[in-house]
């Protein structure tokens, strides 16, 4: 029997292979071109030493030295050796770019745009290669948005792996380059391009009582992991609690009673955040945890939402001094676009499932068993503040300022080494000054200010250690952007700012998934 293997790099792709009758998944990867680790192909070395997620399989013969009874015991596994005896999620300890494979973008169509509330719109499309695309559910990807000269945004499916149209769920937010798109000139029939799968957030091997947490649009991942659910033997119980800020924005209720009919076990409630609700549960979703829905710790958390919802949640249980067995977590927060970024209160950021957020579920994430955050917001907000300030500055650097940007790009330059780097701690300060200088040169406080807030420097300092990856284009982003700017061209900024943002979210996507004391 042939079985499918998600291979889920460090850098946030993820790969799907086909694994043969007796094959292991390592050949079934060179197979594919995709090219893993691997030294020894006989159990003795340990380079292939992988992570298994979800699924079984035959681990094969190995020496102690290349894998130990007791990382055995956790999960882990040597793909030289392994085969598979159900579809598997292997976590790779490497990047995509590593192993000289990369995301896939598709062609599709968009086939349906429906307004599900006043603020929020449900939008699908149709790939003709529909069999070429696996996903997990829960993940996301990166769609070009049309007319935007190649900017992208993240959303996470709706749908279920195996439904043949892809569906998506979009708040919509005045200025947002998505929104704007969906709402005012999108129509049945347009092209439109997308990459992916990416994330690390979905659904495991259901092991025990699962709890899933929406925050507004935030819904979407879990309507494709129910999706999934439905055509699963799962004999353990699965709560949905669905947060909003009010009345109007509760959506696809519909879809979940649907679910609630066809997946035993399963049951939901819904929260409004707004006091003057008529609905029958108001407040925080922490306010309508019941004691069988956290089964006293044996339980399976996947939420999404946005960070004060993910903070919320992780404050409660800490109080309650519950720990779960795997807290699974996606972060969004509000969008910025490059007018409102020059505002004196802009909003911060837009991230993976949605591009734009509510707050209406609880408050600020700690790391429970596995959590998997995104760094996206963060760093997508540094990208919409960055865009704006281009258009403030390009032509208008003096000769001098030209020099002392460049010197900036420079010395960051000197803290790395191709993919590693020599100092993160230097990097982190040579990188900030870099990032900030056309703050400083703008001399407005309040855009210099919403910067700041960002925090990206401490979030930065957070996670990275010398013995990281690091994305090896950074350093030639910083050069390209002083370049743009030593040319006077706005679009060849612009397009840099946007690459360097990917480069520097898979970084630290990488770091976050492997912590180091």
């Amino acid at each position: 029997m042939t079985y499918q293997v998600a291979l889920a790099f460090e850098d946030g792709i993820t790969r799907f292979i086909k694994v043969g009758p007796r094959e292991t998944v390592a050949d079934a990867s060179y197979k594919a071109r995709i090219n893993i680790p691997l030294d020894c192909r006989d159990g003795a070395c340990g380079t292939c030493k992988a992570f298994c997620e979800s699924g079984t399989f035959d681990g094969g013969d190995y020496i102690e030295e290349a894998l130990t009874d007791d990382e055995a015991e956790k999960g882990f596994c040597l793909p030289c050796q392994m085969v598979p005896e159900s579809d598997l999620v292997l976590q790779i300890p490497t990047t995509s770019a590593v192993a000289k494979t990369a995301a896939t973008t598709y062609s599709s169509t968009l086939t349906e745009i429906r307004r599900i509330s006043e603020t929020t719109y449900a939008f699908s499309l149709e790939i003709e290669n529909r069999d070429e695309l696996s996903f997990l559910p829960g993940q996301y990807v990166n769609i070009e948005v049309p007319g935007s000269n190649g900017q992208t945004r993240s959303y996470s499916f709706s749908s279920g792996p195996e439904v043949s149209t892809l569906s998506f769920l979009i708040r919509i937010t005045d200025g947002g380059l998505m929104s704007t798109y969906m709402r005012d000139v999108a129509a049945v029939g347009d092209a439109i391009n997308f990459t992916g799968p990416m994330g690390s957030f979905f659904l495991r091997e259901p092991k025990r009582t699962a709890l899933l947490l929406a925050g507004g649009t935030g819904l979407a991942p879990l309507l494709s992991i129910l999706e999934k659910l439905t055509g699963m033997q799962n004999q353990h119980p699965v709560h949905l609690i669905y947060g909003v800020n009010t009345d109007t924005d509760l959506v696809e209720l519909e879809a979940l009673e649907d679910y609630k009919a066809r997946i035993d076990g399963f049951t939901f409630d819904t929260v409004v955040g707004d006091p003057a609700s008529s609905a029958e549960k108001k407040g925080y979703v922490t306010n309508h945890f019941e004691p069988h829905h956290l089964a006293e710790g044996d339980v399976d958390i996947y939420l999404c939402g946005p960070p004060p919802m993910v903070e919320g949640v992780r404050r409660h249980l800490e109080a309650e001094g519950l720990k779960p067995q795997n807290f699974y977590f996606e972060k969004f927060a509000l969008a910025v676009t490059p007018e409102a970024a020059a505002a004196p209160a802009a909003p911060v950021a837009e991230a993976p499932a949605q591009e734009a957020a509510e707050t209406p579920a609880a408050l600020p994430a700690y790391e429970i068993g596995e959590e998997h955050a995104t760094f996206q917001a963060q760093f997508d907000a540094r990208m919409a503040l960055e865009l704006a300030i281009v258009e403030l500055t390009m032509g208008k650097l003096t000769p001098e300022q030209l020099v002392e940007f460049k010197v900036l790009a420079e010395l960051a330059g000197k803290t790395l080494d191709g993919e590693k780097f020599v100092s993160s701690e230097a990097f982190t300060v040579t990188n900030e000054a870099f990032h900030q200088f056309l703050f400083n040169c703008v001399g407005n406080e309040h855009l210099l200010q919403a910067y700041k807030r960002l925090e990206v420097p401490a979030t930065m300092a957070k996670v990275l250690r010398k013995e990281h990856w690091i994305d090896g284009a950074v350093d030639a982003d910083h050069l390209a952007i002083v370049a743009a700017f030593e040319a006077n061209d706005q679009a060849a900024a612009r397009k840099a700012i946007i690459a360097h943002n990917e480069h520097a979210k898979a970084t630290m996507a990488a770091a976050s998934r492997n912590p180091l004391s």
